[in-house]
């Protein structure tokens, strides 16, 4: 796997390694759950702002439905 700093996937990766490590031999559950939420949220911020707050653009650039995109933003309290 690249380890360059600048890629998405090593950030996940190295936040992942520390969660392990801070763990420190509990058991962790429902990692997956933890992971989207983490990632989603500030994902559907950041695209929002981008699109200067137009849904419909926001939804295209993230290649989903936009009433999904409404969604995922009720969800996340982000309207």
């Amino acid at each position: 796997m690249s380890r360059n700093n600048n890629d998405i996937s090593a950030c996940v990766y190295g936040a992942l390694e520390q969660y392990f490590r801070d763990l420190d031999g509990e058991r962790p559950a429902a990692i997956y759950d933890m992971v989207m939420r983490n990632v989603e949220k500030p994902m559907l911020q950041i695209v929002l702002q981008q699109a200067g707050g137009n849904q419909t653009l926001a939804a295209e650039m993230l290649g989903i439905n936009r009433n999904t995109l409404r969604k995922k933003l009720v969800d996340y309290k982000l309207l």
